[in-house]
């Protein structure tokens, strides 16, 4: 079974919070309703850098996912 990069979770502890997981390289979970982001992989400095370019892009798709389902949600 082959996983989906990105994944909305849910939590009953934290209501407001709309949790996105990242589940390919680099790994993290994002909250959408404040913009914090939880890291799953240690970095060095030299990864550091390359991530500032790739996290936006990232960030990105997984507004772009919540989007998407949210209105597959709302279809049905």
């Amino acid at each position: 079974m082959e996983i989906p990069k990105f994944l909305l979770g849910d939590n009953t502890d934290y209501p407001e919070a709309i949790f996105i997981i990242h589940t390919d390289f680099p790994r993290f979970i994002l909250n959408l309703a404040n913009d914090e982001v939880e890291w799953l992989e240690e970095f060095d400095k030299s990864d550091e850098e390359e991530l500032e370019n790739e996290a936006e892009v990232l960030f990105k798709k997984a507004n772009d996912f919540y989007d998407r389902e949210i209105a597959r949600y709302e279809e049905n």
